[in-house]
């Protein structure tokens, strides 16, 4: 059965939006506090994105999501998601820095450029591969499993194996645009063939990128063997949705002086 892992990016965006850059402790809404919420209601996992301008997700939330999943060992894992040739910048050590140092049980590695809005297409490896090749040795003995973010092309995914990764992350985005405007079929054909060539190459297959409830069903019925998607951004504007009504509840219990 696909896992699915719960991006936070969103919620530390929220948090930061009030707090700043450098939240302390207390600063609402609590990272820790949605990683535990969305492993308690069954994710198999928690990603975070932290980029080097610290605009959401930082590297004291990996630090502090490392610690709090190590009770949970075996149970769920913490994605970090990022480009290990960022640079270190004021209080951000570089990714490939912070990968070591947290040591997650996934490092999914995305070719993102510094201010970039989102991530929008994966490797080069006919470019990349060489400087890429030594950092996913490096990571796998620091006991990572790698997972490259590509775009669904056959002949790009075969190299990702040569390059020495576990995984390969299709980037769903242009499908996610085609479902939406009622025409993925073409979409779904290259994803299919995509992961056709990941499982011919040895390779384990996630996904994400605007993935959501209207399209996740008909992606996993098409693209066989998923082991992991990745969503954040529609999955926590769901919960603004879906669990707006309890937390109003609970405030008026609390303006009644109930106990929740």
């Amino acid at each position: 059965m696909t896992r699915l892992s719960v991006n936070l990016n969103k919620v530390a965006l929220v948090r930061n939006a009030r707090a700043g850059r450098r939240p302390g402790a207390d600063a609402r809404p609590s990272v820790d506090r949605a990683a535990t919420a969305a492993l308690d209601a069954g994710a198999a996992g928690v990603t975070l994105h932290p980029r080097p301008d610290r605009r959401h997700a930082l590297p004291e939330d990996a630090r502090s999501l490392s610690a709090l999943l190590a009770v949970r060992a075996g149970e769920a894992e913490l994605n970090l998601e990022g480009n290990p040739f960022s640079e270190p910048a004021e209080d951000y050590p570089g990714f490939l820095a912070l990968l070591l140092e947290v040591g997650p049980e996934q490092a999914t590695l995305v070719p993102d450029t510094r201010g970039q809005l989102t991530s929008d297409h994966g490797w080069d490896l006919a470019r990349d591969a060489s400087r890429l090749a030594p950092v996913v040795r490096q990571l796998r003995e620091r006991g990572c499993r790698v997972s490259l973010f590509m775009d669904a092309a056959p002949e790009a995914i075969r190299r990702a194996a040569e390059v020495g990764a576990d995984r390969v992350e299709l980037y769903t985005g242009p499908y996610a645009w085609a479902h939406a405007a009622g025409d993925p079929a073409r979409e779904l054909d290259r994803h299919a063939a995509a992961a056709e060539a990941a499982r011919e190459a040895g390779l384990a297959l996630n996904a994400g990128h605007d993935l959501d409830l209207s399209n996740l069903p008909d992606y996993l019925a098409a693209v066989a063997g998923v082991e992991e998607v990745s969503i954040g951004q529609a999955l926590v504007s769901d919960a603004l949705h879906l669990g707006l009504a309890g937390a109003v509840g609970a405030y008026l219990r609390a303006i009644r002086g109930e106990e929740s």
